[in-house]
């Protein structure tokens, strides 16, 4: 399985294009996307994603573990990835995930913002699409796992639209969401389905709830203790589109996301060597950081983190630079 087919390159328009749509179902996607809604276009926007997209990956990751799908045998497909090999196919995680963060960013902007709905529609569609298909050029999944992921995304967004408004209220004024946020994902993480051999789809998860959890207990401390999140903040009055906002944005994009990437070493490192420490075994061992009392606390731990300095110490650091 680390093994991967020599191929020749035909079309690079394709290649760098699908490779390039590929990476935006990916960790780095997520960890600067979400992150920019919050700080430069509106809180409850950024809200509405997390809740969506934490709820549909981890039903999408779980399905592929229950329904033990095979990926494309290769031979004959090329595979161009070998990261996600080990995992099983149906249903494409990156089409789900894809689908539900572009429709739910257009569907929780559509009446806030002016632009054209046609023009909003589209651009979520081009996004979910471009993503769908280079699952299939890319060799990692077969039509059907995409039209699954893409499908079952969106009967998920349609059954969690109703509620938004509910799940959002709760979760920014319930005293127990700080408790709730954190022990349910956790549950979850420790009881994930078990496989015969290891896939990165629990720790893919892990690192998926953890954050959402950390962000979800920023949003509540937030609410509590600073600006009340019903003010409908936005930082421009509308998209950051025209000069100086664009520079405002890009300055508050930089700053956060240095701050959250040394979050995450700093987080990463001191978990890891405290569970080497307890556990007997080198930082270096990979085989050790797969065990499951390794995986769930460490990538729980640091990404809870990443979420938390998102939306909490990250708006404070701009009150403190004058960016906001």
């Amino acid at each position: 399985q680390g093994c991967t087919q020599k191929y020749i390159v035909k079309n690079y328009f394709y290649y760098y294009l699908f490779k390039f749509s590929a990476a935006l179902g990916e960790e780095i996607f997520y960890i600067t996307f979400l992150p920019f809604t919050y700080w430069n276009i509106d809180h409850s926007v950024s809200r509405r994603m997390i809740i969506v997209w934490s709820i549909v990956m981890y039903i999408g990751q779980v399905s592929k573990d229950i329904l033990k799908w095979p990926r494309p045998l290769s031979p004959p497909v090329v595979k161009l990835e070998m990261r996600t090999n080990a995992e099983y196919g149906m249903p494409s995680t990156h089409a789900m995930a894809a689908t539900a963060i572009s429709f739910s960013f257009f569907i929780a902007t559509m009446n806030q913002y002016k632009y054209p709905f046609e023009l909003g529609l589209l651009a979520a569609f081009v996004f979910s699409t471009l993503v769908c298909l280079s699952r299939l050029y890319t060799g990692m999944h077969t039509v059907l796992d995409v039209i699954g992921g893409a499908l079952i995304s969106a009967v998920l967004l349609a059954l969690l639209y109703p509620a938004w408004d509910t799940i959002d209220h709760l979760l920014l004024t319930s005293p127990f969401c700080p408790l709730f946020s954190i022990a349910v994902p956790l549950v979850l993480c420790y009881n994930y389905p078990k496989l015969d051999y290891y896939s990165p789809t629990r720790g893919d998860t892990t690192t998926i709830l953890g954050a959402a959890a950390g962000a979800t207990v920023g949003f509540w401390l937030n609410n509590q203790y600073a600006a009340s999140a019903y003010a409908g903040r936005s930082v421009q009055p509308g998209l950051p589109l025209i000069s100086s906002a664009a520079v405002f944005a890009l300055a508050r994009f930089l700053v956060g996301i240095l701050v959250v990437l040394l979050t995450r070493w700093v987080t990463k490192s001191a978990v890891l060597g405290a569970l080497g420490y307890r556990y007997k075994f080198p930082v270096a061992d990979r085989a050790a950081r797969r065990r499951l009392e390794v995986e769930v606390p460490y990538k729980f731990v640091t990404y809870s983190s990443v979420g938390f300095t998102a939306t909490v110490l990250v708006p404070l650091l701009h009150q403190l630079l004058g960016l906001m």
